[in-house]
């Protein structure tokens, strides 16, 4: 498969996409996550409602392609998960990209299902969701 496959005009789109979700400073729950394969690093802020439900996100990109356009399909469809749902679904999506299960059922994702076939871009597309249960990990920072 070409590169030319991989970075089609949807993947463009997908990571133009994600200056809409600002990283801002009332988001209190932040995590990031960095490619060791690509060094492409991602900083995803949430903030809760008080079902403990995903109520905003923002991102942060030093990405590729790729992997910008990853975190933009995350944080398209991450409002109203739980933490226990990131973390399930992330499980989803490093089993099927160790060809280990079929594509985790995350709108958008047959965006960038392209790079399963590049294992270099497995960790750039993981970005959001590594970041995210980061951010779920640790306590909440103050709020600007």
């Amino acid at each position: 498969m070409s590169a030319h496959r991989l970075y089609t005009s949807d993947v463009l789109a997908a990571a133009v996409s994600l200056a809409a979700r600002p990283l801002t400073g009332n988001l209190p729950w932040r995590g990031e996550a960095r490619s060791a394969s690509c060094g492409s690093r991602i900083e995803v802020g949430l903030s809760l409602d008080d079902d403990g439900r995903v109520a905003a996100v923002g991102v942060a990109s030093r990405a590729c392609a790729i992997g910008q356009a990853s975190a933009a399909i995350f944080a398209d469809h991450v409002v109203g998960l739980t933490a226990g749902e990131i973390a399930s679904s992330r499980a989803r999506m490093a089993k099927w990209l160790a060809g280990e299960g079929p594509m985790p059922e995350w709108p958008g994702l047959s965006i960038v299902a392209a790079a399963r076939d590049y294992p270099a871009r497995h960790g750039a597309m993981m970005l959001a969701w590594d970041a995210a249960a980061a951010a779920l990990d640790r306590e909440p920072r103050a709020v600007a």
